[in-house]
C-alpha cells in the first residue's frame, strides 16, 4: 500500500515538474517574442546611416532571439535532454551492431567509387579470388571466375559474389588497370638434362615472333605512362631470367609485354612455338647423333 502511494506521489511530482518546465518554456518564448517585436520596431524607427545596416540589425536581432531561446530551453530541459540522448545513443549502438556488415559493405563501395579501384570488365584478384568484374552494387561485387590459380587465364564458368567489406581489409590487384598493355611473366621449367642456354634462345625467339605485332605500341604505351607519372619506363623487349628453385632444376622466367586482355592467348602461342622449336631441335640433334 505504501509502495503504491509512493509511486503515485513520484508520478505526480514528475508530471508537476514537467508541467512547470512547459509553463516556464512558454513564458520564455512569449518574453523573447515581445523583446524581438520591440527591438525590431526600434530598429525600423531608428535613424540608421543606410538600409544595409538596418537590415543587418534586423537579422542580428532575429538570430539572437532564436539563440537565446535555444540556450535557455536547453538549461530548462537539461535532465530530459540527457535522458533522451542516452536513449538515442543506446538505440544507435544497437542499430550499428545489428547492421555492422551492411555498413562495412557500404563503406567498401564508397572506397571503390572514390579510388576508382575497378570497373566493369576489369580483371581483379582479391583474397585469392580472381575474375572479371561483371556487376557491382552497394553491397557486393560479382566476378566471372578465372582460373584455376594465377597460371590460367580461362573462365571457369562460375560466378563469385564477394561482399564489398573485403575491400576495406584486403589488397585488390587490378590486372587490367591500364586497359592496354601489361608486362606478363610466365615460367618454363626445364629438366635436369636440358641445355638451358639453347632453351633460353628458343624461348626468346618464340616471344619475339608472337609479340612483334604490338611491341612498338607497347613501347609507346609505357613511355606515355612514364611521362604522366614520372616513373622510369620499363623495357618492352622480351627477356628471360634464370631461377634455380632447387638443386638440379632450372626455371626460365619470361617477361613479355602483352595486351591486357590477351595474356592467356599470347602465353599459349609462345609456349606452343617454343615447344615446337625444342622438339625440332631435339629431332635434328638425334639425327646427327
Amino acid at each position: 500500500m505504501s509502495a503504491g502511494w509512493l509511486d503515485a506521489l513520484t508520478e505526480f511530482m514528475n508530471h508537476k515538474a514537467f508541467a512547470g518546465k512547459a509553463i516556464v518554456s512558454l513564458a520564455l518564448l512569449l518574453a523573447l517574442l515581445a523583446f524581438r517585436f520591440a527591438a525590431l520596431r526600434a530598429i525600423q524607427n531608428a535613424a540608421l546611416p543606410s538600409s544595409h545596416m538596418r537590415r543587418r540589425w534586423i537579422v542580428t536581432t532575429r538570430n539572437l532571439s532564436v539563440l537565446l531561446f535555444l540556450f535557455f530551453a536547453i538549461i530548462i530541459w537539461a535532465s530530459e535532454l540527457r535522458t533522451f540522448a542516452l536513449s538515442l545513443v543506446a538505440v544507435a549502438a544497437a542499430v550499428v551492431l545489428a547492421t555492422k556488415e551492411l555498413l562495412l559493405c557500404i563503406s567498401g563501395s564508397l572506397l571503390r567509387s572514390s579510388s576508382d579501384m575497378y570497373s566493369i570488365g576489369d580483371r581483379i584478384e582479391i583474397q585469392e579470388l580472381r575474375g572479371d568484374v561483371v556487376d557491382f552494387s552497394l553491397f557486393t561485387t560479382t566476378l566471372l571466375e578465372v582460373g584455376p590459380g594465377d597460371f590460367s587465364h580461362q573462365h571457369t564458368g562460375r560466378a563469385v559474389v564477394i561482399p564489398n567489406s573485403l575491400l576495406l581489409t584486403n589488397p585488390v590487384v587490378n590486372e587490367t588497370y591500364t586497359d592496354e598493355f601489361v608486362l606478363h611473366t610466365m615460367v618454363v621449367p626445364l629438366g635436369p638434362d636440358e641445355d638451358w642456354r639453347r632453351a633460353e634462345a628458343a624461348l626468346i625467339d618464340a616471344a619475339h615472333h608472337e609479340c612483334k605485332p604490338f611491341l612498338e605500341d607497347a613501347k609507346k604505351h609505357f613511355e606515355r605512362i612514364n611521362r604522366e607519372t614520372g616513373l622510369e619506363a620499363p623495357s618492352t623487349e622480351p627477356r628471360v631470367s634464370v631461377r634455380v628453385p632447387e638443386p638440379g632444376r632450372i626455371d626460365l622466367l619470361l617477361r613479355v609485354p602483352v595486351p591486357a586482355r590477351r595474356k592467356g592467348r599470347v602465353e599459349q602461342a609462345i609456349l606452343r612455338r617454343f615447344l615446337d622449336a625444342t622438339a625440332r631441335d631435339a629431332a635434328e640433334r638425334s639425327k646427327r647423333g
